[in-house]
């Protein structure tokens, strides 16, 4: 049966009021049975009139093309329909002002959007035949009939209304700005439409957004230019640099709140730039100005709001130069506060230090969240104050930090009533672990450290063993396995000696021909090379009541160890004597001494009265140790002078007389009379420190061997600044000895002086 042809005169009037019906009142809704008798009516237009031209072809390529001449004038028919509803919709829109207009344009935008929904679905056969191939033939002018829509919309209502319609949406964005209360619905339903009218050219199914930025975000960009340049300024002046601040941040709050709101998310980027520049980089120098006042009144919240701010524009150096200079006179005026007490104090020298950088490192945290660079200034201007303060100028030594801070170890670390919980103890570690850190001359603080760590490990004044390693632990993580390997051998002596004075004590039980002594002995046994110890200045013969167990020991190692050699400290020795001659305390009281001490006490168990001549004789000691002992007995007043010897004496004349003070009374049944005289400690701290030039030539010249060893040749230059290089992470090299170091390599025929260039060496191999 053949088909009736239907023709466009037939089948448009049909079409046509469907359309408008959809377009006008689509809210009172569209029946499937009217969408499918539009729907059948295009396509029984389209395949009846292709059947009925069967050869039908366009440019001779055998293409049946009857759909594509009848699908054309459909196409252009519907277009030109649209393009007379937007000359209406323009009509209308003459008189409409402001939110009116906008009120009027997004009205019908929506409701022509919906309808063309669904009138694109009616003629989808058009779509997917004679626009598909129109399209393939490269026919950029024919689209899809939702993107015609759009097209025919763009061309006919919105470039005519683009101008009035962009300059009523920017004035309510000024209203919004301003704080009244606007329709953001209305605001982001329009701009929705500039997005959706940038169809690309070449694939009219996507969307660009040259519409958008042409007609909307360039004159956004620009009036929001205008907008914050006058506020900034005017505020800025009425206020202070803390509330603009905070101004800003509200700002750029605002203004991401209404990119959320109604603005596409292209525009933020350029938004930001722009805010940051008006808002942010034209104000800096007043942001500067301002930072030091803010670190003196301690205004985290302000400071942290300046950092993100000159962040954003990446202007953080002069911050960065501003801090490390307040934190350095901070530290200095803090030292300088407590000078004169801290010198001797090493517990508050340390605690003032801690005050300081704890105070700036919580706002570098807090303030400035860890930057980097900020962690670094705050390093550098550590560094320097504790290397360089009051107590360092009185004590007219560079070297005073690690001292003080090895002596606050000693005191953390020493056995103690004071001693803190173990939890407490942990963060006092830490916070020696962090003052360590910016410690220069790291070197001096292990001289010291050894010393006081050996002499708790000898007097088993420990507080902790478990303490001890942890702080070694510390310290090796910081500087490494070297740094701690003598540390770390004194605790494998310790353990080592144990086991052997167990030993003797099973030796000495098996010897039958040794009674009781009545003496208790222990000996701890170390090694030489691990131990800060140096061989005595002084000679000394130990008690009568002890020389036969020396003796026994002497001969108890010889069997043990072939070949190796005993080296008696007496001056690190102590022990425990017992009194018996004193009437106030029949039971005798308990003495606490160093081995010389007990040296001199136990002379006079053969006579009430020496001279000092008789006591040199009877000990054995070098006239200043002996000095020594007897200024702490007479001190501690175990002993009596005839005449009496001043305290501040340096000489004691030989002929004078000593005998035991008869009226000794002590609270304590146990009396320690260890105490080292002050000049006695002054002269080990500077014993300490020649030890610690001497170490440092040495070092000094191992690296310049190392350096040329591998080089072969160096000039001069190049070779002070590896050795500097190489020794930096154990103290800070002087020039001047480095160079005293080289000619005494060269002395030593490592190194010479190469022909015709003296500032250039070369290795002897």
């Amino acid at each position: 049966m053949a088909h009736k042809r239907k023709t466009l005169e037939t089948i448009w009037p049909d079409l046509e009021d469907g359309v408008t019906t959809l377009l006008d009142d689509l809210s009172q809704g569209f029946s499937i049975a009217r969408w499918m008798a539009l729907y059948s009516s295009v396509y029984d237009y389209c395949t009846t009139s292709s059947k009925q031209n069967p050869s039908s072809s366009r440019g001779g390529q055998g293409k049946t093309s009857g759909a594509n001449f009848i699908g054309e004038s459909l196409y252009f028919k519907l277009k030109s329909f649209l393009q007379d509803r937007m000359r209406s919709l323009l009509k209308g829109a003459e008189k409409k002002l402001d939110d009116g207009l906008l009120q009027y344009y997004w009205s019908e935008w929506s409701r022509f959007t919906q309808a063309m929904g669904i009138i694109s679905h009616i003629f989808d056969y058009l779509n997917r035949h004679w626009i598909k191939r129109e399209s393939e033939d490269g026919k950029k002018e024919v689209y899809r009939i939702y993107q015609l829509s759009l097209v025919v919309w763009r061309e006919n209502l919105f470039k005519p209304l683009k101008n009035r319609l962009t300059t009523a949406l920017l004035a309510l964005i000024e209203k919004d700005r301003n704080g009244e209360q606007i329709d953001t619905y209305l605001v982001a339903g329009v701009i929705e439409s500039y997005v959706s009218l940038g169809l690309h050219r070449e694939r009219p199914g996507e969307t660009t957004f040259d519409v958008y930025q042409e007609c909307f975000e360039e004159e956004f960009i620009a009036t929001t230019e205008i907008y914050y340049t006058s506020e900034s300024c005017s505020f800025i002046e009425e206020n202070s640099v803390a509330d603009y601040m905070r101004k800003v941040d509200i700002r750029l709050t605002e203004e991401m709140r209404r990119v959320q709101q109604y603005l596409h998310q292209s525009t933020q980027a350029k938004l930001l730039e722009k805010l940051d520049r008006v808002l942010i980089e034209k104000h800096k120098e007043a942001m500067w100005s301002e930072f030091k006042n803010l670190l003196e009144l301690d205004q985290i919240d302000d400071l942290g709001r300046m950092y993100c701010l000159l962040n954003r524009v990446n202007m953080l150096d002069a911050l960065l130069q501003t801090l490390e200079m307040h934190v350095q006179v901070k530290g200095v005026e803090a030292i300088a506060k407590c000078a004169t007490q801290a010198l001797s104090d090493p517990k508050l020298y340390v605690e003032e230090l801690l005050k300081v950088y704890k105070k700036f490192s919580n706002i570098v945290e807090v303030a400035f969240h860890n930057d980097t660079k900020f962690v670094a200034s705050l390093d550098k201007a550590c560094r320097r104050f504790i290397n360089e303060n009051e107590v360092c100028k009185l004590a007219k030594s560079a070297s005073k930090s690690p001292e003080l801070l090895a002596r606050f170890a000693d005191s953390l670390l020493k056995k103690s009533a004071k001693n803190p919980e173990e939890q407490e103890m942990e963060i006092l570690l830490n916070d020696l672990m962090t003052v360590f850190k910016y410690i220069e001359e790291k070197d001096v603080f292990m001289t010291f450290y050894s010393k006081s760590l050996a002499r708790r490990l000898i007097q088993g004044t420990s507080a902790s063993e478990d303490l001890e390693s942890a702080m070694i632990g510390k310290l090796k993580l910081s500087c490494g396995y070297e740094y701690t390997s003598k540390l770390q051998r004194m605790f494998t002596d310790i353990s080592l000696s144990r086991d052997l004075q167990e030993r003797f004590k099973t030796w000495l039980e098996a010897k039958k021909n040794i009674t009781d002594l009545g003496v208790d002995f222990s000996v701890m046994t170390l090694t030489s090379g691990s131990w800060p110890w140096q061989a005595p200045v002084s000679t000394f013969t130990i008690p009568v009541e002890m020389q036969s167990l020396e003796q026994h020991y002497v001969e108890f190692y010889s069997a043990e160890f072939c070949g190796r050699k005993l080296n008696w400290l007496h001056q690190y020795s102590k022990g425990e004597v017992k009194t018996k001659y004193l009437p106030a305390c029949r039971a005798g009281y308990v003495l606490q001494c160093s081995t010389y001490q007990m040296g001199v006490l136990c002379a006079f168990n053969s006579a009430e009265a020496h001279t000092f001549s008789e006591l040199q004789i009877l000990t054995q000691l070098a006239e200043p140790q002996l000095k020594s002992v007897l200024k702490t007995l007479l001190k501690t007043r175990l002993i009596n002078s005839d005449p009496v010897v001043d305290e501040a004496a340096t000489v004691i004349d030989k002929a004078v007389v000593f005998t035991l003070n008869k009226n000794f009374k002590s609270k304590k049944v146990r009396v320690n009379i260890n105490i080292r005289v002050e000049a006695e400690q002054l002269d080990e701290r500077k014993k300490t420190q020649g030890d610690v030039e001497e170490d440092r030539k040495m070092q000094i010249q191992a690296a310049i061997v190392r350096v040329m060893k591998m080089r072969k040749k160096l000039q001069h230059t190049n070779l002070i600044a590896e050795v500097v290089s190489q020794v930096q992470s154990r103290f800070k090299p002087k020039i001047p000895a480095i160079k005293k170091c080289i000619d005494i390599l060269i002395e030593k025929e490592y190194l010479e002086r190469v022909e015709d260039q003296n500032d250039v060496y070369s290795y002897v191999a």
